[in-house]
């Protein structure tokens, strides 16, 4: 049979990453968004290059990686700089997501294809996969876990939110939303009704 195609999105900092791992406890294969434009974005691809042209050298490191927390900086709260990073990155990453999709559907070894990512909606990925879950809570919850996690100010959370789609707009458009405000438990058991549900239906 083959796998399903899920998309695991939501608002920044409400735990898309501990869903993910209980997806992957349910054998599950998880594609990371995030770690696959961090791959494109190694010294010297095609979009490093095209990073620095744009944003300058200041967004390194010594070693001349990508500092992304110095990019994500310089863009939130600048929608033409954000824009501008999107159109940059987001192409490369997404032909790369679908090349892993048919491989791994190929291979036919796992019950279900998981694509963690953040922007899904936005970035139209969400047409690579069958279904997709959100991950949400509530906006001051997802702000003291952002403050928590990433030692920004307020304002950065705020700005950091912002730039996403709104969270109710996601949830909207979610065959399966999974609220995360309750305890690891409560979300895990959540995760496992849906499973049965979505992957291990008839």
């Amino acid at each position: 049979m083959e796998p399903v195609v899920i998309g695991l999105t939501g608002g920044i900092a409400c735990g898309k990453s501990t869903v993910a791992r209980t997806l992957k406890s349910k054998d599950a294969i998880i594609i990371d968004a995030d770690r696959e434009s961090k791959q494109l974005m190694k010294a010297g691809s095609p979009i490093w290059t095209k990073l620095i042209a744009e944003f300058g050298r200041e967004i390194l490191n010594p070693d001349n990686t990508i500092n992304r927390r110095r990019l994500g900086n310089m863009v939130f709260g600048d929608g033409y700089k954000l824009k501008k990073l999107n159109s940059i990155v987001h192409p490369g990453v997404i032909e790369q997501i679908a090349g892993k999709i048919r491989r791994y559907k190929e291979e036919g070894r796992w019950p279900a294809i998981v694509l963690d990512a953040p922007l899904l909606y936005e970035v139209g990925a969400e047409k690579l996969v069958d279904f997709t879950w959100v991950v949400a809570v509530d906006r001051q919850t997802q702000i003291n876990r952002l403050l928590a996690r990433d030692k920004i100010t307020p304002e950065q959370a705020s700005q950091r939110i912002e730039a996403q789609m709104p969270l109710e707009e996601k949830v909207a458009r979610a065959d399966a939303v999974i609220n995360n405000t309750g305890s690891r438990r409560a979300t895990r058991e959540m995760v496992y009704d849906l499973w049965n549900q979505y992957v291990e239906r008839g």
